[in-house]
């Protein structure tokens, strides 16, 4: 009944979200964590705002004691990247997070990171996985969470300081100050207010905060800062006069933003900012890496200062691991997550949102000036984004036709190659792409679409979804 995704395991609350089996996945914690001889190590574990996150926490907690293993527990909702940011400084083999990211409001999940603060890769999933599957329900114990507490085997901790500091030390504090900005910040009822507060408060920005206060529904809409949801925070940057509009997702590990003409930037966008803003203006040397469905306007932005783009499939582990082998500057996706050499080795919202305060202040220019001035530089790209949703059934015949048979639609332009990495990426000669692939963490079907004009995008998406019956 738990299996791992992309983004870790998650289900819905009452259904597979349940007691036993938080439980029974502590337990296969347990017994991977001893077969490792890491049991006097301990672990640290957090917890988001959705329904039933700090009593999972606890009800991990419980059987790590019962198993002899010190847990470390974030004792208030917190971002997930402070759960990675402790696991790697403080040199922890796991960490886990309770939350289901931007997942609707009857999901709840748990992620698990490994050393370095890391999201745990398909083999360490598999192990978990495996011992889940050999563990009966009547080994799992549980040690009364009071009395762990007592006995000093679980232990209370709260280290956003620590967390706030490191990402402070990392940013012009002084050039934030001098600026004097006004910020706008949308946490969407999630765990990033008290730490962006603290931020923009500390380098003496004008804040204005919406949709700050506890929602375990989330004011009924997806924690995800798209389009559809930063309305508000859209509507709030123009009244205000505001210089930016800053959300993160439901534990903070992803953003969204609003530039100062009241603009939805596409996660793409941020990335293809933040690469120009580090490398032109902090003078930072290194490649980019980005997954199969994030944009090339990375590759154009590193060609042109001598650097290379590297591609990944999804899932935010492969972006951590081919950044520490090529030693690149910044790395991240298209679904809004993205990290930044020397921070944590996962991603960070709280710490993307500071840069680019750091980088209104330093350039003197508003975010829509910014992007004026890239486009300028190395052209425009347009981009689609579809979802489908499909049976059992449907998902086979698709898999069958495009995976297995590597069957392909007549594309009204030239194909250059054809990539099954993850899904089927077909590359154009004229320099434009389209993937289709199954998401996961939710059951949908992706289409991803990028070309010279926001027309030729859509054309191309529609044969694919002919082709394909969609």
């Amino acid at each position: 009944m738990i299996k791992f995704g992309t983004g870790g395991w998650r289900a819905v609350i009452g259904d597979e979200f349940i007691r036993s089996n938080i439980q029974l996945l502590a337990k296969a914690m347990c017994k991977k964590i001893k077969a490792e001889g890491l049991e006097k190590k301990g672990i640290v574990i957090g917890y988001d705002r959705r329904f039933l996150s700090k009593e999972a926490m606890q009800w991990c907690a419980e059987v790590f004691a019962a198993e002899g293993i010190e847990s470390f527990l974030v004792n208030k909702s917190a971002p997930t990247p402070l759960i990675m940011f402790y696991v790697m400084k403080h040199d922890f083999p796991y960490g886990m997070m309770i939350t289901a990211s931007h997942n609707p409001s009857l999901y709840n999940g748990i992620k698990v990171f490994t050393k370095g603060g890391r999201d745990a890769d398909e083999v360490q999933t598999a192990e978990i996985e495996k011992y889940i599957n050999e563990t009966a329900p009547e080994e799992v114990k549980a040690m009364e969470y009071a009395k762990g507490v007592e006995s000093g085997i679980i232990k209370e901790i709260y280290p956003l300081n620590e967390y706030l500091d490191n990402i402070l030390e990392r940013i012009d504090v002084e050039a934030i100050k001098n600026a004097g900005l006004k910020v706008c910040i949308d946490p969407l009822y999630g765990v990033s207010e008290a730490s962006l507060s603290t931020i923009l408060y500390t380098t003496r920005c004008e804040v204005i905060k919406i949709h700050d206060n506890h929602d375990t529904l989330f004011g009924r809409k997806l924690p995800a800062p798209s389009a559809d949801t930063l309305k508000e925070l859209q509507n709030k940057v123009l009244d205000t006069q505001s210089n930016i509009g800053l959300a993160t997702d439901g534990d903070a590990d992803r953003i969204g933003v609003i530039d100062d003409n009241g603009r939805f930037l596409h996660p793409n966008d941020i990335l293809v900012l933040l690469y120009y803003y580090l490398v032109k203006f902090k003078g930072w040397k290194g490649p980019v890496v980005r997954n199969i469905a994030t944009t090339h306007m990375l590759d154009k932005v590193a060609e042109k200062f001598g650097e290379k783009c590297y591609e990944v499939p999804v899932g935010f582990k492969h972006i951590s691991a081919k950044m520490t082998e090529v030693d690149a500057v910044i790395g991240g996706e298209s679904s809004g997550g993205l990290t930044v050499r020397g921070h944590i080795n996962g991603k960070d919202g709280v710490y993307a949102a500071a840069l680019l305060v750091e980088m209104v202040a330093v350039t003197g220019k508003n975010i829509s000036e910014i992007y004026a001035d890239i486009e300028a530089e190395c052209g425009k790209i347009f981009m689609t984004e579809n979802n489908y949703r499909f049976s059992f059934e449907k998902k086979a015949e698709i898999n069958k036709v495009l995976m297995e048979e590597k069957r392909l639609p007549e594309f009204p332009v030239e194909v250059e190659r054809v990539s099954y990495m993850d899904g089927c990426k077909v590359y154009f000669k004229n320099g434009g792409w389209i993937v289709a692939r199954f998401s996961g963490t939710e059951p949908l079907l992706r289409i991803f679409c990028e070309a010279e004009s926001n027309e030729e995008a859509e054309k191309l998406t529609k044969v694919l979804e002919a082709f394909l019956k969609l």
